[in-house]
Protein backbone atom coordinates (compact mmCIF):
# COMPACT_ATOMS: atom_id res chain seq x y z
CA UNK A 1 0.00 0.00 0.00
CA UNK A 2 1.38 3.38 -0.96
CA UNK A 3 1.64 6.32 1.41
CA UNK A 4 -0.94 8.28 -0.59
CA UNK A 5 -3.44 5.41 -0.36
CA UNK A 6 -2.87 5.14 3.38
CA UNK A 7 -3.43 8.88 3.70
CA UNK A 8 -6.70 8.62 1.76
CA UNK A 9 -7.81 5.80 4.05
CA UNK A 10 -6.99 7.79 7.17
CA UNK A 11 -8.75 10.92 5.92
CA UNK A 12 -11.82 8.94 4.86
CA UNK A 13 -12.08 7.15 8.21
CA UNK A 14 -11.52 10.42 10.09
CA UNK A 15 -14.30 12.09 8.11
CA UNK A 16 -16.64 9.22 8.98
CA UNK A 17 -15.79 9.57 12.68
CA UNK A 18 -16.29 13.34 12.48
CA UNK A 19 -19.65 12.70 10.82
CA UNK A 20 -20.71 10.56 13.80
CA UNK A 21 -19.75 13.34 16.21
CA UNK A 22 -21.62 15.85 14.08
CA UNK A 23 -24.69 13.58 14.08
CA UNK A 24 -24.53 13.38 17.86
CA UNK A 25 -24.33 17.16 18.11
CA UNK A 26 -27.23 17.53 15.72
CA UNK A 27 -29.39 15.00 17.53
CA UNK A 28 -28.58 16.60 20.88
CA UNK A 29 -29.92 19.96 19.76
CA UNK A 30 -33.22 21.25 21.07
CA UNK A 31 -34.78 21.05 17.59
CA UNK A 32 -33.96 17.36 17.24
CA UNK A 33 -35.20 16.53 20.73
CA UNK A 34 -38.48 18.39 20.40
CA UNK A 35 -39.29 17.57 16.77
CA UNK A 36 -39.56 14.37 14.83
CA UNK A 37 -37.11 12.57 12.62
CA UNK A 38 -37.72 14.88 9.66
CA UNK A 39 -36.94 17.97 11.75
CA UNK A 40 -33.83 16.27 13.11
CA UNK A 41 -32.57 15.60 9.58
CA UNK A 42 -32.41 19.33 8.96
CA UNK A 43 -30.45 20.35 12.04
CA UNK A 44 -27.04 21.81 11.20
CA UNK A 45 -25.20 18.96 12.94
CA UNK A 46 -26.97 16.27 10.96
CA UNK A 47 -26.55 18.14 7.67
CA UNK A 48 -22.83 18.63 8.32
CA UNK A 49 -22.54 14.96 9.26
CA UNK A 50 -24.17 13.91 6.00
CA UNK A 51 -21.79 16.14 4.05
CA UNK A 52 -18.79 14.68 5.88
CA UNK A 53 -20.00 11.15 5.15
CA UNK A 54 -20.53 12.03 1.51
CA UNK A 55 -17.03 13.41 1.08
CA UNK A 56 -15.53 10.53 3.04
CA UNK A 57 -17.35 8.08 0.80
CA UNK A 58 -15.90 9.70 -2.31
CA UNK A 59 -12.42 9.32 -0.85
CA UNK A 60 -13.19 5.72 0.09
CA UNK A 61 -14.18 4.95 -3.49
CA UNK A 62 -10.79 6.23 -4.56
CA UNK A 63 -9.16 3.95 -1.98
CA UNK A 64 -11.04 0.92 -3.30
CA UNK A 65 -9.80 1.71 -6.78
CA UNK A 66 -6.20 1.67 -5.55
CA UNK A 67 -5.94 -1.28 -3.17
CA UNK A 68 -7.49 -4.59 -2.18
CA UNK A 69 -10.69 -4.28 -0.18
CA UNK A 70 -9.40 -6.93 2.24
CA UNK A 71 -6.44 -4.69 3.04
CA UNK A 72 -8.35 -1.40 3.16
CA UNK A 73 -11.51 -2.36 5.02
CA UNK A 74 -9.96 -3.24 8.40
CA UNK A 75 -8.90 0.42 8.67
CA UNK A 76 -12.58 1.24 9.08
CA UNK A 77 -12.06 -0.05 12.61
CA UNK A 78 -10.12 3.13 13.32
CA UNK A 79 -13.48 4.88 13.14
CA UNK A 80 -14.51 3.01 16.30
CA UNK A 81 -11.32 4.12 18.00
CA UNK A 82 -11.71 7.77 16.96
CA UNK A 83 -15.40 7.98 17.89
CA UNK A 84 -14.73 6.42 21.30
CA UNK A 85 -11.98 8.94 22.00
CA UNK A 86 -13.95 11.91 20.67
CA UNK A 87 -17.08 10.77 22.50
CA UNK A 88 -15.15 10.68 25.74
CA UNK A 89 -13.49 14.06 25.19
CA UNK A 90 -16.52 15.93 23.83
CA UNK A 91 -19.48 14.20 25.50
CA UNK A 92 -17.87 12.64 28.56
CA UNK A 93 -18.81 9.15 27.32
CA UNK A 94 -17.64 6.39 29.62
CA UNK A 95 -14.45 4.64 28.54
CA UNK A 96 -13.86 1.80 30.96
CA UNK A 97 -11.19 -0.89 31.02
CA UNK A 98 -13.05 -3.23 28.65
CA UNK A 99 -13.53 -0.51 26.07
CA UNK A 100 -9.89 0.51 26.33
CA UNK A 101 -8.84 -3.13 25.87
CA UNK A 102 -11.15 -3.39 22.85
CA UNK A 103 -9.60 -0.25 21.35
CA UNK A 104 -6.12 -1.72 21.70
CA UNK A 105 -7.26 -5.00 20.13
CA UNK A 106 -8.73 -3.10 17.16
CA UNK A 107 -5.52 -1.10 16.74
CA UNK A 108 -3.46 -4.29 16.94
CA UNK A 109 -5.57 -5.93 14.24
CA UNK A 110 -5.22 -2.92 11.98
CA UNK A 111 -1.44 -2.92 12.43
CA UNK A 112 -1.31 -6.61 11.51
CA UNK A 113 -3.39 -6.05 8.37
CA UNK A 114 -1.38 -2.99 7.36
CA UNK A 115 1.85 -4.95 7.59
CA UNK A 116 0.57 -7.85 5.49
Amino acid sequence: MTASTLLLILVSVTLSAAAQISFKLGMSSATARSGGLIEALFTPGVLVGLALYGFGTLLWLSVLGRTEVSQAYPFVGLGFVLTAILGHVLFNDAVGPQRILGIFIVIGGIVLVARS
